[in-house]
């Protein structure tokens, strides 16, 4: 056996399934076994391999045991020449194999070998070729000089930021996400340093490898593309502590005991500089907007207050009393910006509509209040009138701003529906596009171009390949899908590099494949596209839900003498209520069944059921799935309604 790959997956389905797709076509020159060694995924990854990938080898983890002990299970079953260990949110070009083998039979002194890697968007990833981290390098890395300095010998030698990314170098430092060795180099060395969890794995046996008397390459003759940030989320806290930990484990492994004190104590400082930093990162992303809203209603209101009491309350002198300015005035702001929240007026992408809508239910709410207040609280009801006029303006101007100065996050959502082409060959392009149809409730347009010399007007077809810059501008593009199964990976990475500057994102379809998945950025997943029951798992949904229970257990409550002699069972029926209420269970959900016909988003017990109001008696398993189904996946407030109208004299079932 020529290669042996081994790709160890957690949780990352439909990346797998696209890696996977191309480690196939990679192989058909070159003599290759596939390991997957999967650390107890629970998203069907095992059972999708093993329908669609028959020819490789799957070990199944009954728990996780980490990265690297999980890559040893499959090296020491692998019968291959060289060893390559690959993420499954990677894609390898169709020569990929080839090239990366001819390479290591004409360089006797290489050990290792690592390719050009680029990002969802076609981007150079900079980790694609690393120095050892010194304490200096550390230093510069972890206090941002590396980033200040990119391309400085001095500052930037954790990415080697001052070697040719286009050019072959020796580099010290191979990343784990593609890492081709020879097996007789890792029978020599070791394997995998099981005491590294997750993250330095890689660096350990990089620098094991150079320490061998053996080289290892960059190699940008070969590239991949590798979802970053796909299979571990690099942004949480715990990724600080587990990479900065790793860190301390090579330092303590590597170094003499005076380096390793100095270099644990500089990622000791590392941990908690990065560890403050996330947090506060963390609370500013989430109290920004809130803390602006606040800020802007508040000097409004104040001044409308002092505007009001000058030329209409006190117009002969005096002022209104100072609990206005201490306490009305921000009780009404906060009740404001509850029922804004609650409307979704914080979600992201944000929605002026659902901003504009919570603002008017808070002031329904405050006239409500007010109108049940002693009069000597009475102060105004056109102050309130004219706050909302003044909110409308506010929220109106601080996210017109924000949107303008590009912020992350706080980009204005207009509705507009996305603008799709599909990139590939009859039938699959055709396949793909009745995918999106599927997927999307409304895509605003979907053309298809053909990756060969197909011209517009034919079969569909709006142009072919090499007309693609022109597609977009003319059609107003927004996402371009190609489909896997037309063209080879090097074909879409050309195409992904030479339009990275033309404002679109990029998908990938898998062949024979119901998801499209693709990462807009090096941070971001950005969307996929799958025909699958997630609607109600939605944070929106799940609290729309939420709201719907609350307020329609009070108003149950409310109606109580009156609707008990329509449900019956009197006891329950007010049981079932207060436990809504508290959140213990919801008035709507699931008819109980069992959970292996279909996978649904967890959600509270229900007392009503979507089989309710129909003769269900006689439904077997499978129809009663599919109406549950059907609830998860479409799932809107409205159909909460129907079916509290439908199954309301089922609020007393035990």
């Amino acid at each position: 056996m020529k290669l042996s790959v081994i790709i160890v997956s957690y949780n990352v389905k439909h990346f797998l399934e696209q890696c996977l797709y191309s480690v196939r076509a990679a192989s058909a020159d070159i003599e290759t076994e596939i390991f997957v060694v999967d650390n107890a995924s629970i998203d069907g990854s095992m059972k999708m391999v093993k329908e669609k990938f028959p020819e490789a080898k799957c070990i199944a983890n009954q728990d996780n045991p980490g990265f690297a002990k999980a890559n040893n299970q499959a090296i020491r079953q692998s019968t291959g020449e060289y060893i390559l260990l690959l993420n499954p949110d990677t894609i390898v070009e169709t020569d990929t194999f080839l090239k990366i083998i001819t390479f290591m039979e004409s360089h006797a002194d290489a050990g290792g070998l690592g390719v050009k890697m680029v990002d969802g968007t076609g981007k150079f990833l900079p980790e694609s070729k690393r120095g050892l981290p010194t304490p200096a390098v550390a230093f510069c890395k972890v206090f941002g000089l590396s980033r200040l300095f990119p391309k400085s010998k001095t500052f930037n030698k954790y990415h080697l930021g001052y070697l040719d990314k286009d050019k072959t170098h020796n580099v010290e430092i191979l990343a784990g996400a593609f890492m081709l060795m020879r097996k007789s180099v890792l029978n020599e060395i070791g394997l995998l340093d099981e005491s590294f969890f997750m993250y330095g794995e890689d660096i350990d046996l990089s620098y094991r490898i150079i320490k061998a008397g053996y080289q290892n390459y960059y190699y940008p003759d070969a590239r991949i593309i590798h979802y970053k940030g796909e299979s571990t989320k690099k942004g949480s806290l715990n990724y600080v502590f587990v990479f900065y930990n790793a860190m301390i484990i090579f330092a303590q492994k590597h170094y003499t005991a005076k380096n390793a004190r100095l270099f644990s104590i500089l990622i000791n400082m590392a941990i908690y500089f990065r560890a403050m930093l996330s947090i506060v990162s963390r609370v500013l992303k989430n109290i920004l907007l809130p803390l602006a809203d606040a800020l802007l209603l508040y000097a409004g209101l104040a001044l409308i207050a002092r505007v009001w009491e000058q030329n209409f309350v006190y117009p002969w002198g005096g002022h209104y009393p100072i609990q206005l300015y201490l306490f009305i005035i921000p009780s009404f702001i906060a009740t404001w910006m509850i029922s804004i929240y609650y409307s979704g007026g914080y979600d992201r992408p944000l929605n002026l509509w659902k901003s504009y809508r919570g603002l008017l239910s808070g002031t329904i709410i405050i006239l409500v209040i007010y109108a049940l207040l002693p009069e000597g609280y009475r102060f105004s009801r056109s102050l309130i009138l004219t706050g909302t006029a003044w909110g409308i303006i506010a929220l109106t101007l601080s996210r017109m701003l924000l949107h303008i100065l590009h912020i992350s996050g706080y980009r204005i959502h207009a509705n507009k529906s996305k603008r799709f082409v599909v990139v590939g060959e009859i039938p699959e392009v055709q396949r793909v596009a009745d995918l999106l149809q599927k997927a999307l409730s409304n895509p605003g347009f979907i053309g298809l171009v053909n990756s060969g010399v197909q011209q517009p007007d034919s079969n569909g077809f709006l142009g072919n390949i090499s007309q693609i810059r022109d597609i977009i501008n003319i059609y107003k593009i927004d996402e371009i899908i190609f489909c896997a199964k037309d063209m080879p990976a090097e074909n879409i990475i050309d195409q992904m590099s030479a339009l990275q500057h033309s404002q679109v994102e990029y998908k990938i379809a898998p062949p024979e494949s119901m998801s499209i998945i693709g990462s807009n950025s090096i941070d971001t997943a950005g969307d996929m596209y799958v025909i699958d029951i997630n609607s109600i798992g939605r944070f929106q949904n799940r609290r729309s839900k939420r709201i719907f229970d609350v307020v329609m257990s009070l108003a149950l409550l409310g109606s109580f003498p009156i609707t008990v002699f329509i449900t019956g069972h009197p006891l329950t029926y007010l049981q079932n209520i207060i436990v809504v209420f508290f959140g213990f269970k919801s008035i709507t959900g699931y008819h109980p069944m069992d959970q292996s016909v279909h996978k649904l988003p967890e959600i509270r017990k229900g007392i009503i059921y979507p089989t309710d109001g129909m003769n269900n008696q006689n439904m077997d398993n499978l129809a009663i799935g599919r109406l549950n189904m059907l609830y998860a996946r479409d799932y809107r407030i409205s159909n909460e309604f129907r079916l509290l109208y439908k199954g309301f004299r089922h609020l007393g079932r035990k």
